[in-house]
């Protein structure tokens, strides 16, 4: 509030971050609520009470455009790293509780944290910073202070010292680093909310795909859009806790002001550790747009042959209608020229000849409508089963080359199916060492066996190196033969 009345609002807004740290997650949880009674409001003026506070269920909540600006996180002031380029850093009536040793290794994380001309705030109760060279007083009563930003080598050192272990864990961070790269490159929008409902990762796609940004990390889920827009995330996440299991929700439909529409699955997956522990859940949007616009277009082809059909059925009673007209023509030419009676006659021939054909045209296009739906409903099971597998499923023709590549091999290998299709698959860069798939699926082609299963070692798409199951039966027709090879994959549970 000081800051806003200070800056005002809009510029507030648009210039001021605020990190509130501390070591006390129950404290944290309860601060990000930014709600607060009456009572606790009582010494606040009733101007900024009004400005900045609205009344809900008996209590005050902060503005929620302000509340936006301040980021919860925990953190330990003697083993994390220092958050870096602060402006003002304020500590009130903390470091007095540690001993000289742990409170100079505050001091110079507190140095390294703020930017070069940067102040520090402590409580009246703290005088050690009188003593110390790496920050000037600049109001010791208000015990209000600013960085030195040039030391001396003694106290440079120190400060060296004291955030060596920052400098430690820059490949701790790098890593961290490779994982959210490798994250961001799924072709699925995926975040991932932590047990007490505060947002903890967002990728790329997901950044895009719902007009987030990483200032949303930490924020409650419950604060953000996407907890309601396209659905309603929150009963779907108490559903997964409760149930201990993926819960999907599919063609869920999410239309833009410009009209057009976009359909998403929703699947939200529990995560739990070692002690089976629940951590949050992940949740993923895989866009199933492009498989309803092939529905789309299906139907729209189905239209217009029925419209098709009733054009040509129209057409038969124009035709059944001319018919009559012209029998009616020749009974009364009949009396008066017996020439035109073999004409007419033959005509009526050719016309019950062009109503049997017309008749068996009519038959054939129901066969094909018969048939036509037949494929559809075939190949949209076909593909709900591929899919469905919780196994990376591949099915390769004669020449081992890739008819179908289902989205678990895609998440195991990370190529897609456009980009597989037709080729080869022994001659496919993955993680697989697909040579010695070779024999395996040359006797189930052959007919030596029915069925094959290897553990292979392998890296998958995120580098991380797994033992994989692979199983091979062959593809049958109908009739028995063997016309290609179905393999499944999937990482052994041993190998985690």
């Amino acid at each position: 509030m000081v800051l806003a009345e200070a800056l005002g609002v809009e510029a507030f807004r648009r210039r001021v971050k605020v990190y509130a740290t501390d070591v006390d997650e129950e404290a944290l949880n309860i601060a990000r609520q930014a709600s607060y009674s009456a009572k606790e409001l009582q010494d606040i003026d009733d101007n900024l009470r009004s400005k900045y506070f609205e009344p809900l269920n008996g209590r005050y909540v902060f503005r929620a455009d302000l509340r936006r600006s301040v980021i919860f996180g925990r953190h330990d002031l003697v083993q994390d790293a220092p958050i870096s380029k602060l402006d003002l850093l304020i500590s009130r009536n903390t470091i007095m509780y540690f001993n000289s040793e742990t409170q100079a290794r505050i001091l110079a994380r507190f140095h390294f944290a703020l930017n070069e001309n940067g102040y520090l705030f402590l409580g009246r109760a703290e005088l050690l910073l009188t003593h110390s060279n790496l920050f000037a007083p600049l109001d010791l009563k208000s015990r209000i202070f600013s960085k030195v930003p040039h030391v001396n080598m003694r106290d440079r050192l120190l400060a060296m010292a004291q955030i060596g272990n920052h400098e430690m864990n820059n490949t701790h961070v790098r890593k961290e680093r490779l994982n959210e790269l490798a994250l961001d490159a799924s072709t699925v929008a995926k975040i991932v909310i932590d047990v007490n409902g505060n947002l903890v990762h967002i990728d790329q796609k997901a950044r895009l795909l719902f007009s987030l940004n990483p200032k949303d990390i930490g924020r409650p889920l419950q604060d953000l859009e996407v907890s309601y827009r396209p659905v309603e995330l929150r009963s779907l996440i108490e559903q997964a806790y409760s149930e201990r299991r993926a819960i999907t929700l599919t063609s869920v439909e999410r239309r833009f002001q410009n009209g057009e529409v976009q359909y998403l699955d929703v699947v939200v997956t529990p995560l739990y550790d070692e002690t089976n522990s629940p951590l949050g859940v992940a949740i993923s949007f895989p866009d199933v747009t492009p498989y309803h616009r092939l529905q789309d277009d299906l139907q729209h082809s189905r239209e217009e042959v029925q419209t098709t059909n009733e054009e040509l059925q129209s057409s038969n009673e124009e035709l059944e209608t001319t018919n009559e007209e012209l029998q009616s023509s020749n009974e009364e030419l009949e009396t008066t020229n017996e020439e035109l009676q073999s004409t007419n006659e033959e005509l009526e021939t050719m016309n019950e000849e062009l109503q049997s054909t017309n008749e068996e045209l009519q038959t054939v296009n129901e066969e094909l409508r018969t048939r036509t739906d037949e494929v559809n409903h075939v190949n949209a099971f076909l593909q709900s089963v591929v899919g469905s597998l919780t196994s990376g499923a591949v099915v390769l023709n004669q020449n081992l080359n890739v008819l179908m590549w289902n989205h678990k091999a895609e998440d195991l290998w990370g190529l897609r199916e456009d980009e597989v299709k037709g080729q080869s698959f022994l001659n496919l860069d993955i993680g697989l060492p697909l040579e010695r798939l070779r024999g395996i699926i040359r006797s189930c082609l052959s007919g030596e066996v029915d069925n094959k299963e290897i553990l292979l070692d392998a890296t998958n798409r995120r580098g991380k190196a797994i033992k994989c199951h692979v199983s091979c039966s062959p593809l049958l027709t109908h009739n028995k033969q063997r016309q290609g090879a179905i393999l499944l994959m999937e990482e052994d549970e041993k190998s985690d």
